[in-house]
């Protein structure tokens, strides 16, 4: 399988294909052509979420008003509970996102630059011990 081939005919709903999932992880390929959350409806997800826009155009929509413009190559980082929509997807090209759901971390390189911080103050610590 190819991340960037299509089906011959566009499904009239988003396409949702699982890549890898486990207890704690789903990793799934969605092609988007045109389609939008329904008025009215929102996401509201009990696992974060990070998604990664590979071909298209996209906007998001958050419940406190904010909005998210994606294009290709961009991706966002949208946290467990938060309420948000898809407004707009672009035809062509459809879009193809990469999907991850699952417990993360918000800033990986905050977590890995804290945690040599830590080890850094603890070898200080034991050096003056």
């Amino acid at each position: 399988m190819n991340i960037f081939d299509l089906p011959p005919i566009a499904p009239p709903q988003e396409l949702y294909e699982t890549l890898v999932s486990s207890h704690d992880i789903l990793i799934e390929r969605i092609i988007s052509k045109g389609h939008t959350t329904p008025v009215g409806e929102w996401y509201d997800q009990e696992q974060d979420e990070w998604v990664l826009l590979l071909q298209g155009e996209a906007v998001l929509a958050y419940a406190d008003g904010s909005l998210s413009i994606v294009k290709k190559g961009d991706f966002v980082f949208i946290p467990a509970r938060t309420q948000h929509r898809v407004e707009f997807t672009s035809t062509e090209p459809p879009c193809i996102w990469l999907a991850v759901h699952g417990k993360m971390q918000n800033d990986p390189v905050d977590a890995v630059n804290l945690e040599l911080e830590d080890s850094a103050d603890r070898a200080v610590t034991e050096e003056s011990s």
